[in-house]
């Protein structure tokens, strides 16, 4: 059976543009789970519906992926969840989302190896950055979980990733990033300014 899923972020938004494309793929409008939440909710009460009663063989059609996954991570673990039913899952837009197909679960498998590469890439490179931050005196005692998610944003901010991935990653606001990205700042300006001073004399 084919199972459609839509999402709008604002109750305001309409819906309508999602639905056609879902029933001109062929999904009845009885099989459509829609709900209008914003993808950074991590309780999407709907979706949670579609999955806890998807069954053996059922393919889940979306219009996009945006309307499905809040990240990355989140995409390939929703789609975890449905193969481990049985179903199947496609995107209307990105065509390299078909598991219906041995050529799409083939290109699937090699993107979800290379997001597991770049997860793990990262890791490495956080853990690096906390060490190099420990170095530097910044641990003193048994560190706060505050003060840990403050080490691991000042990794994460040193290694090129945008502020709205580090939210995304530590749960803390983006004013408190911001905080903290100005910080690491002002940290850095007395380097910058004895660098410029040695280059003049």
């Amino acid at each position: 059976m084919l199972v459609g899923y839509c999402r709008v972020r604002k109750s305001g938004m309409n819906l309508g543009r999602q639905v056609d494309a879902l029933k001109k793929a062929g999904v009845d409008f009885r099989n459509i789970y829609s709900e209008k939440i914003t993808g950074t909710t991590k309780e999407r009460p709907q979706l949670i519906k579609m999955l806890d009663e998807l069954q053996q063989d059922d393919i889940i059609i979306v219009s996009e992926l945006t309307r499905l996954s809040r990240s990355t991570l989140d995409l390939f673990t929703i789609v975890e969840q449905i193969q481990s039913k049985g179903a199947q899952i496609k995107s209307l837009k990105e065509p390299w989302l078909d598991t219906t197909t041995p050529q799409g679960r083939l290109l699937f498998t090699t993107f979800s190896g290379l997001s597991q590469f770049e997860r793990d890439l990262l890791s490495e490179r956080t853990k690096d950055g906390l060490k190099a931050a420990k170095a530097r005196g910044r641990s003193g005692g048994r560190p706060s979980k505050r003060n840990e998610k403050e080490l691991t944003v000042r990794a994460l901010y040193g290694n090129g990733v945008t502020i709205a991935e580090i939210v995304r990653q530590t749960e803390l606001s983006r004013s408190t990033i911001s905080r903290i990205v100005r910080d690491i700042k002002t940290d850095t300006e007395p380097t910058d300014k004895a660098m410029k001073v040695a280059c003049t004399v």
